[in-house]
């Protein structure tokens, strides 16, 4: 039987950064260690974790901004390499986290938007040109009238709408979502997760969605996969992690999702993990949870457990589920 092919497929992938230690020493920091998911065409994939777990070093290596440590990337079943990923720019694209740091203040939203058609060659008069712009940023939710004005003129929702339309310019298949709302007040971010939804239901557009608020990516996603110390933890459908999660990690995370119902909230049991979490610059032997995990035993302490399916699509990272 044929293997079926993914959009996006990510196997063992690893980001290492060497970090100082003294004056000659150097460690290696784990940001991403061995983190393996596929996403299908037109499919939303849900990345969640504390700040700090590798989520957004996750996005960042799939595309390339940084240099994998190791692992692969295949996109349509074709393997994403340093030599060949401007084959792919077109195909792949990313919306960052901070809409004020990730727009050049100097560059007008017209410019902003057509450099991708200007790198990629996309038009081939002035009119399709400003044509286009005005297309996008209809698409995002602006009016034409906005393409002669500079980013710092724009709010927030408005700026992150601008990273979109520039995300969108070259008709990407799959778009990394880096944490898209986090910076922006809770009354713009329902606006711009629509944006998110409604461009995927015209364009047929798969998405990493990185975020830390599982209720946003419970709205998003098809499946869920949940991040620990650079490793993913468990992943499934979205109604199951979110409706019987696994693993004791997501366990406390959805545990801490607030209910908008008080008597469901005075019900609900919170789980509080114990102890910090551990640097990824010394992380501890065997199970890099069990230092806050209530089922911790001497097994954890000596052996990683990996990841494997103990329900139909549902991978868990544990040796006591």
């Amino acid at each position: 039987m044929s293997e079926q092919k993914h959009l996006v497929d990510v196997r063992g992938l690893k980001e290492y950064f060497p970090v100082k230690s003294g004056m000659m020493n150097r460690i290696m920091l784990k940001a991403v260690d061995d983190v393996s998911f596929t996403i299908d065409e037109g499919e939303t994939l849900g990345l969640v974790g504390e700040s700090g777990c590798g989520k957004t070093t996750v996005g960042r290596t799939l595309l390339h901004l940084y240099k994998p440590t190791a692992g692969e990337v295949y996109f349509d079943g074709r393997q994403v390499t340093g030599k060949n990923i401007g084959e792919f720019r077109k195909d792949m694209q990313i919306v960052f986290q901070d809409p004020y740091s990730s727009l050049n203040p100097r560059m007008t939203v017209s410019d902003i938007i057509g450099e991708p058609l200007d790198i990629h060659k996309l038009y081939s008069t002035k009119k399709e040109r400003a044509d286009r712009i005005s297309e996008l940023l209809t698409l995002v939710g602006l009016n034409s009238e906005h393409a002669t004005r500079y980013a710092h003129e724009f709010s927030g929702g408005q700026r992150q709408r601008i990273g979109i339309a520039r995300a969108l310019a070259v008709n990407p298949r799959f778009i990394v979502c880096d944490e898209p709302v986090s910076a922006l007040d809770v009354s713009i971010q329902a606006q711009i997760i629509n944006t998110f939804e409604d461009l995927q239901q015209k364009l047929g557009i798969a998405y990493l969605f990185i975020a830390h608020d599982l209720l946003v990516v419970q709205h998003m996603s098809k499946r869920i996969a949940v991040m620990y110390l650079g490793r993913i933890v468990e992943i499934g459908p979205a109604k199951d992690i979110i409706g019987s999660p696994i693993h004791p990690y997501t366990e406390s995370l959805i545990s801490a999702i607030p209910m908008p119902d008080p008597e469901t909230a005075r019900n609900k049991h919170r789980i509080i993990l114990e102890g910090d979490v551990p640097s990824p610059l010394h992380m501890p032997k065997g199970c890099p949870f069990r230092t806050r995990c209530r089922y911790a035993t001497k097994e954890c302490e000596e052996k990683r457990p990996e990841l494997k399916e103990v329900a139909p699509e549902r991978f868990v990272a544990c040796h006591h589920r």
